[in-house]
């Protein structure tokens, strides 16, 4: 599986908005690009769907910005990249089509179809706030090497 930089963007944008907005603050896109290192025109795009997909939501005028739509532990991985992921879980070409269609059925069944999955079944299980909460937890971890 391969996930592509928008996938990656949107969920590290996602993480970075939970951990500014909880003290209910709104988050701006500049301040995610800043704090991420990431290009604000490209962040927007992955925002947008995550809007759209009710991940995020957005309140406009000059201290508006984003917060999440769901709690922290309503919200999981999946959900962000299914959003902004066009082939995250898209039918696999044809192996050998009709000239061993036993071989095809058994591929996708036995291979392709556990593997998405299984996927499917690790990205649901891991919410936001356990993303939030392992950032957090390396941030400290490493200030505390840092003050060694």
């Amino acid at each position: 599986m391969r996930v592509s930089a928008k996938g990656r963007y949107a969920l590290a944008a996602v993480i970075e908005i939970a951990r500014q907005s909880q003290n209910g603050e709104l988050v701006s896109v500049v301040s995610v690009s800043d704090r991420l290192g990431i290009s604000k025109i490209f962040l927007e795009q992955a925002i947008a769907l995550l809007k759209k997909g009710n991940v995020l939501v957005s309140t406009k005028g000059s201290r508006g910005g984003y917060h999440l739509a769901r709690g922290l532990s309503e919200i999981t991985a999946l959900d962000v990249l299914q959003l902004v992921e066009n082939a995250l879980f898209e039918e696999f070409d044809q192996t050998t089509g009709a000239n061993a269609p036993e071989i095809e059925t058994t591929l996708r069944d036995v291979v392709w179809n556990k593997l998405d999955a299984s996927v499917e079944a690790v990205l649901s299980g891991i919410t936001i706030a356990d993303l939030v909460d392992y950032a957090s937890q390396q941030s400290s971890d490493q200030s505390y090497m840092i003050n060694l």
